[in-house]
């Protein structure tokens, strides 16, 4: 796969929260740190993802904000 995305980072899935619509899927990117991405149900079931899983984190935005 090939994909225009430069902000790719790999992880482990630790947990998936699942709800009616979407979930909740928390990847261990290592150095303690996670990324938490809400998608829908119908992609975790067409992923077949499960935890302990390698995924990968893509990150595609026009915008970053920071704040304090």
């Amino acid at each position: 796969m090939k994909i225009s995305a430069r902000n790719c980072l790999k992880g482990k899935i630790v947990d998936i929260t699942s709800g009616i619509v979407t979930a909740k899927v928390r990847l261990d990117i290592g150095g303690g740190n996670e990324i938490v991405s809400v998608i829908t149900m119908d992609s975790i079931k067409e992923l077949d993802l499960k935890v302990g899983d390698d995924a990968f984190a893509v990150i595609k935005s026009t915008e970053v904000m920071i704040a304090i």
